[in-house]
């Protein structure tokens, strides 16, 4: 990284200064010398200003492991309570108020529906994800296991016109249920047209029906008489029905009916920080670049399929007619948030006068802002935001002065590109400790620009166990997710989110279904992020978007959260409630099992992020199920392993046993990947093997628990060596 070039004090390597002079500033109307310089004042004024944020977050964390070591044998909830509140980490509520976000895009502030979180390294996974506004139903239905395989209903090998049939009767009974007839049910309909601007619905015995609520009829294609598509509304979600006589699926359905397409992914968070691995100047300079292409709408990548070669690109947005003849259009694309990094990283493409890595998250956010600004100017056909927004998810900020830090360089950033106030939006990741304790402060340091608000589970509950490590041994991973804090803090996060009023301007999100290929146990079971209150929820794929769409068809959330606004608000004590094991609840096989899981799951993580770049996959668990993985799951896997070796659960030999055990387990399960590199069979060699062990054996002295200080150190040390 030797090649750099010096700006206003700023030592840029070539690949971003390239990138950003070249590339970025023409068509925004800021010259790169003015960009540099704007950029080195805001480095000079905010870098000091992050640093000592990270201090206090040491400081506190030193202060409460003393806390926890004088009173583990007598801890009083009460009076660990009365400490945090002294040191500052649990600070007073202010009172009432309302977020004042404007200018916010009808996919965040008025629809309910999935989200999707994509490596913004990944042009492909990017474009399939900005792409997935609209899916197939037919297509999602029958390539998983929504649809049983029995009676003769097998889904590999060619078109099975039985397992065809199933996917049509299933779609069936979701038009029964989203936009009814009047009477009747669509599976007996044979024809479909458009009479005096409503919807006419010929039945097999030959009555012809309106719809229940003819109002939900939007808009149509091809003739009135025999219209090629047609267009429903239900719950503010848009649904077509596909009609197409010489289509295979079309000529054997009695209406011609050959698809139906539901408007899915309404926003997808392009990831600059967790589901990548970015450690270096070429990493950030193609994240970035993939940005630019994705807001300029130029963005495309080459597939290989089958034998034959595709371009993908963006799709363009859907033209209809409504009822009344006048043309309609729908965005055809997701709306796109760009989530930057958190405040504990640096990053070795820009170093500042004195030589030293500048804040990757200060970084991503002038970056991508600047980016952001060719949606901002273009009145083109593929916009982002039509509302002039530009949407940035902040994680892993800890408490009300970070989100205040956060909300200060917006502020700057915007008055370096002469951008009105606010323009620049935040979603809030609600998955730190000391975030979660004190909601309420966190939206109130950012609530003119709020848009969204998140849990996460696995990086809530890897700060959970660093945050009390001394407390004590932490309970079985699976028992975490049942024990009331976990609930309490998922309910927390909508009781809060309502009370700031971000109902009908900003989302309240939950987290990710994490096995792609168990779509029949997500259809069963994350309906219940609609029913919490969440206007959105994380899923793994465009076809899982499409699916869990379906919930919000029949989930109004927004009458729910009108319901749930007047339920008793979660005591934050339940919050704070420390999930530690319970006495009695262990044996030497218990162990082993947890420690058997942990480590494979980290090393299969581990393996792919440092020896080839991946930063989120789908991993093989122990029982050789696919699981989503990325720095959250293996926060939570690391922070496990090193609590119970520092409480005597487990010992030091026993985790190297395990870690060397489980390493051939991972080394044969990705034996069919021609780009896998093994740990095996000489342990000591792998610079993978080395970091999996060193996220367990230094896992209590690394930040907050994070993984991306040895992660990154290591996947430098692979690539030097490429």
């Amino acid at each position: 990284m030797s090649n750099r070039i010096e700006r206003s004090g700023l030592h840029i390597a070539k690949p971003i200064y390239d990138l950003i002079t070249s590339n970025v500033c023409p068509d925004t109307a800021i010259n790169p010398d003015t960009f540099w310089a704007k950029f080195a004042d805001i480095i000079r004024k905010y870098a000091p200003i992050n640093r000592e944020l990270l201090k206090k977050r040491e400081t506190l964390q030193a202060q409460i492991d003393c806390w926890h070591v004088a009173n583990r044998v007598n801890f009083d909830f009460s009076a660990y309570k009365i400490f945090l509140q002294s040191i500052g980490y649990l600070v007073p509520e202010g009172p009432d108020f309302t977020i004042s976000s404007d200018n916010v895009d009808v996919e965040i502030r008025h629809q309910a529906g999935p989200q999707l979180v994509v490596p913004i390294m990944n042009a492909r996974f990017a474009l399939n994800a900005v792409n997935a506004r609209w899916g197939s139903l037919y297509d999602a239905l029958y390539g998983n296991d929504v649809i049983s395989e029995a009676d003769g209903a097998s889904k590999g090998g060619a078109y099975n016109p039985v397992r065809g049939q199933k996917v049509v009767d299933y779609g069936r009974e979701f038009l029964d249920g989203a936009v009814p007839l009047a009477s009747g049910s669509h599976a007996e309909a044979v024809a479909y047209a458009v009479v005096d601007k409503q919807l006419c619905v010929t039945l097999g015995t030959g009555a012809i029906v309106a719809l229940s609520a003819p109002e939900q009829f939007c808009g149509y294609l091809g003739s009135i008489e025999i219209p090629s598509s047609l267009l429903f509304s239900n719950n503010r979600l848009h649904l077509e029905i596909q009609f197409d006589p010489q289509n295979h699926i079309g000529a054997a359905d009695r209406a011609g009916i050959k698809d139906i397409v539901l408007e899915a992914a309404l926003t997808t968070i392009m990831d600059c920080e967790d589901s990548v691995a970015a450690v270096d100047a070429e990493d950030k300079a193609l994240a970035y670049s993939n940005w630019l292409g994705l807001i300029k709408g130029d963005l495309r990548e080459t597939v290989s399929r089958g034998g034959k070669s595709f371009e993908r690109s963006m799709n363009s947005d859907r033209e209809y007619l409504a009822a009344d003849g006048s043309e309609l259009i729908l965005n055809g694309r997701s709306l796109m948030f760009i989530r930057n990094v958190g405040h504990l990283m640096t990053n070795p493409a820009i170093l500042d006068a004195q030589g030293n890595e500048i804040p990757e998250g200060i970084m991503d956010a002038v970056i991508t802002s600047l980016i952001s600004l060719h949606d901002l100017n273009r009145a083109g056909p593929l916009k982002n935001s039509s509302s002039g927004s530009i949407y940035i998810v902040k994680p892993k900020m800890h408490g009300p002065e970070e989100v205040a830090f956060t909300n200060d360089l917006f502020d700057a950033i915007e008055d370096a590109f002469g951008l009105s106030r606010h323009t620049i939006k935040v979603g809030i990741m609600d998955e730190e400790r000391r975030t979660s304790v004190n909601l309420k402060e966190c939206i109130r340091a950012a609530k003119g620009r709020t848009v969204f608000i998140n849990t996460g589970f696995l990086d809530r509950t890897g700060d959970e166990i660093h945050t009390s490590m001394q407390a004590g041994p932490f309970a079985f991973k699976a028992d975490l997710k049942a024990m009331p804090w976990i609930s309490a803090y998922e309910d927390q996060n909508v009781d809060v989110g309502l009370a700031c009023g971000l109902k009908g301007k900003a989302q309240i999100g939950k987290g990710m279904w994490a096995i792609p290929d168990n779509m029949a146990d997500m259809m069963r079971t994350k309906i219940a992020h609609a029913k919490s209150g969440a206007n959105t929820a994380w899923v793994p794929s465009p076809t899982a978007a499409t699916l869990h769409a379906m919930h919000y068809h029949q989930v109004d959330v927004p009458s729910l959260q009108d319901q749930i606004a007047m339920r008793r608000p979660v005591n934050v004590d339940h919050i704070l409630t420390i999930p530690l094991l319970v006495e009695g609840a262990l044996d030497s096989k218990k162990i082993q099992l947890e420690l058997d899981n942990n480590a494979q799951g980290l090393l299969g993580y581990v393996v792919r992020w440092i020896e080839q770049g991946v930063g989120c996959s789908k991993v093989p668990d122990i029982n050789n199920v696919g699981l989503m993985e990325d720095r959250a799951t293996l926060r939570i896997s690391s922070q496990h392993m090193a609590n119970w070796l520092h409480h005597g659960i487990c010992t030091a030999e026993q985790v190297i046993e395990t870690l060397t055990r489980m390493a051939i387990v991972v080394d044969r399960q990705n034996v069919g990947d021609p780009e896998y590199v093994a740990m095996g069979p000489d342990f000591s060699e792998s610079i993978a093997f080395q970091a999996a062990s060193d996220l367990v054996f230094k896992g209590n002295k690394q930040p907050s628990g994070y993984t991306e200080l040895l992660l990154h150190s290591y996947r430098q040390k692979a690539k030097a060596l490429r």
